[in-house]
């Protein structure tokens, strides 16, 4: 049913190979409890919520979750529309210390907000939610108070990582600023890595959206799988290499420093912008 739901929905946008829509992944466990993610097309991700005696029944239990949010998605209430964008935005103003009419000004955390919504007005709150996993990441890795303290704006930032995607280069150079970490901290790593399985499996038996924890894991095993010497040097003029490419055109800019990151918008949409010293908009 989750399949033929995405198949049907692909007749209406971009064709792709039907057995590319959806993607299982289940962990290996020599015994239950089993558990089974899935990824549908964008990279949203679910996972099963019951205790599975199975790896087949953790598979149609994270199907059952992707296709409650899936069908869940479609509703009108679901998409972002200039009415949502203004009620969010007032309520944003109402529970933080911002003020509605710094909307229109891209260096406050209000302003922000607001532009992050228009920039993707007519999307689902799953599509923003896809877009919104790569600015946790910046935030989570410390990309964002980089550009901050390169004195970026928060509107070039927000227009650039808004186009960008989550890839095997990207991870691997997040991986690669873990690694730089760990030479600093030892056992970081591994500390980080343990937090990231347990928020996680949390969030699994909750059936949120779990692409940010997954990525965050991923992550931080690769950088676990290469974290010595040898491995950080071999990296280090690749990476080098990568952050020129991708921060050349912010050296050049003016204006606002990145104040605030982008996190977690809420499970029901209700979206909300914070400015504070925590560097988060929600």
């Amino acid at each position: 049913m989750l399949h033929k739901f995405w198949e049907q929905k692909q007749v209406k946008g971009v064709m792709m190979e039907t057995e590319n829509l959806v993607v299982y992944e289940s962990i290996p466990s020599p015994s239950p409890p089993y558990m089974c993610y899935v990824t549908l097309p964008g990279g949203s991700c679910f996972g099963n919520l019951k205790y599975c005696y199975s790896k087949a029944e953790a598979r149609r239990d994270a199907a059952r979750i992707a296709l409650m949010n899936s069908t869940f998605n479609e509703l009108p209430c679901r998409r972002i529309t200039p009415e949502f964008i203004s009620h969010s935005v007032k309520e944003a103003a109402s529970t933080t210390s911002g003020n509605i009419s710094d909307a229109s000004d891209p260096g406050t955390s209000i302003g922000a907000y607001c532009l992050m919504l228009e920039l993707n007005t007519g999307r689902t709150m799953l599509e923003f939610q896809e877009i919104m996993t790569v600015f946790q990441l910046l935030h989570w890795n410390g990309t964002l108070k980089a550009f901050r303290e390169m004195r970026c704006s928060r509107q070039d930032v927000i227009h650039y990582y808004s186009q960008q995607r989550l890839d095997e280069r990207t991870r691997s150079h997040m991986a690669l600023d873990w690694l730089q970490k760990e030479q600093k901290f030892s056992g970081l790593l591994s500390q980080e890595l343990q937090l990231a399985v347990k928020e996680l499996a949390e969030a699994r038996r909750t059936g949120r959206e779990l692409r940010f924890y997954k990525e965050k894991r991923e992550i931080l095993s690769l950088a676990l799988s290469h974290a010595n010497a040898e491995d950080l040097e071999s990296y280090h003029s690749e990476e080098m290499s990568w952050r020129e490419e991708t921060e050349f055109e912010y050296y050049a800019q003016e204006g606002l420093c990145l104040e605030e990151s982008v996190t977690d918008p809420s499970e029901h949409g209700q979206f909300h912008s914070q400015g504070s010293d925590e560097e988060s908009v929600e």
